[in-house]
């Protein structure tokens, strides 16, 4: 399956809901997702800004790459002063399409950057020809709330996470952000379905493109979800959330991809 040339995908999300600006331009409200092929953007580079719909928060404003044919994902959880956090993800093809490249800059420099529980060095920090697989990445410094993403270092793309972390731990409803592969299957999600009445869950990106439901916390599988759907919230335990499926079953999913509304 081939994508539009010249387009990429862009996936937002925040804490609270925030309006969405692409170089000054209104294009929706978060959860946010131009990942459909007719609603793609054209590859370049964007100012993107986050005005959040909740009073006396300040906006977010970055500069954002889009590739062709890959996600960027930009996630932000806005608090007062100091106390926000959040990521922005690309995926640049490289001329070697046989190599892969880690950059990782924060804000604040000098974090300590680890790959899988490994320290590998301090940011702004380039890592030549990580493995080709899923990674837990985690950037570190005194005085922050650590930030922790997953990602995925496909062969022939630099990866480039931009971490901005928080002073404190004491944010609520927390998720980490995760990168999808450059695969075309990977980012034609389907449309986000209308939401449910009441709390709802919407399940977030992620590395396998489907989320495993399982029957209780940390048991067997029962179900899949996939990406972009959106189910009634029932309860929650530590890193998990019980949603109920369109079959009106229960079951437990990881809310490291999911999102309460």
């Amino acid at each position: 399956m081939q994508l539009r040339s010249q387009k990429g995908a862009l996936q937002v999300t925040s804490l609270p809901e925030s309006k969405v600006y692409l170089d000054g331009k209104f294009i929706g409200q978060t959860p946010l997702c131009k990942c459909d092929a007719a609603d793609m953007l054209k590859s370049g580079t964007y100012t993107i800004r986050l005005v959040p719909t909740k009073g006396g928060l300040s906006d977010f404003q970055e500069k954002i790459t889009i590739s062709e044919a890959v996600l960027t994902v930009v996630d932000r959880k806005f608090a007062p002063d100091s106390l926000s956090e959040g990521s922005v993800i690309s995926l640049s093809p490289l001329a070697d399409k046989k190599k892969t490249e880690l950059l990782v800059v924060s804000l604040p420099e000098g974090s300590t950057v680890f790959l899988d529980n490994n320290e590998i060095g301090v940011t702004p920090f380039s890592f030549k020809d990580p493995t080709e697989s899923d990674h837990v990445l985690s950037i570190k410094k005194n005085g922050y709330k650590e930030k922790v993403v997953r990602i995925r270092t496909p062969l022939g793309y630099k990866l480039t996470v931009a971490a901005y972390l928080s002073t404190t731990t004491e944010i609520s409803d927390t998720t980490d952000t995760q990168v999808a592969s450059s695969s075309a299957e990977t980012l034609l999600l389907s449309p986000t379905p209308k939401p449910l009445s009441g709390k709802t869950v919407l399940i977030l990106d992620t590395p396998t493109g489907f989320l495993r439901v399982r029957e209780t916390v940390g048991g067997g599988e029962i179900a899949r979800v996939t990406p972009g759907e959106i189910y009634q919230y029932v309860d929650e335990q530590d890193g998990w959330l019980q949603i109920k499926l369109k079959d009106g079953q229960l079951g437990w999913i990881s809310n490291q991809y999911a999102k309460k509304q």
